[in-house]
């Protein structure tokens, strides 16, 4: 079957906003009070094709800069997830964790797979590191949220969560949040 001809089949079905992490008891009523960019792309717009995904791009995380961190922040954990994907809960790209609260920006490709002073946790598939945009050809343009969150403990060194397990461990320890969406479709 074509993909793309798949894609096109499965245009209306998004797993939507209703499972993002937000939603999560974990985050509900923590404030958006974190500005997060990147030299890339700007929030709401196209996401270069190096940062694509494995077989579409060079799958190299995009540089990353963050402000307005709360006091008390202890450690700064980043999730990527996809709202758009054609499944029943948001796509996990990855679960990134034990970052230096001092920091402030992490490079290009800092994000991937081999990084040092980085844990990881599972994505959907179960892979570790940043996993680029890959969508179906044809089914449309997806967001790609890079959420950054402050915690005010550390979360300990976990072995690989998954979302569910991650989530449940930072639950009553997220103090602020921020997002930059980036956009990526294949025609």
């Amino acid at each position: 079957m074509n993909a793309r001809w798949l894609g096109r089949l499965l245009r209306g079905i998004r797993a939507g906003e209703g499972h993002s992490i937000l939603k999560y008891l974990a985050l509900t009523h923590v404030p958006n009070v974190i500005s997060v960019k990147s030299e890339w792309f700007r929030s709401g717009e196209a996401m270069p094709l190096r940062s694509a995904g494995v077989g579409v791009g060079e799958n190299v995380s995009p540089p990353l800069t963050w402000s307005g961190v709360p006091a008390g922040t202890q450690e700064i954990a980043i999730i990527l997830e996809d709202p758009d994907a054609p499944l029943p809960r948001p796509f996990v790209h990855m679960i990134a964790y034990h970052i230096a609260p001092n920091n402030r920006m992490l490079a290009e490709g800092a994000l991937n797979r081999e990084a040092r002073d980085v844990l990881f946790g599972k994505s959907t598939t179960g892979a570790k590191g940043y996993m680029g945009p890959r969508p179906v050809p044809g089914h449309g343009p997806h967001r790609y949220c890079f959420y950054v969150l402050a915690l005010d403990l550390p979360v300990g060194a976990l072995r690989a969560p998954n979302l569910r397990t991650f989530l449940k461990s930072i639950s009553g320890r997220t103090i602020g949040y921020g997002c930059l969406v980036g956009i990526y479709e294949r025609d």
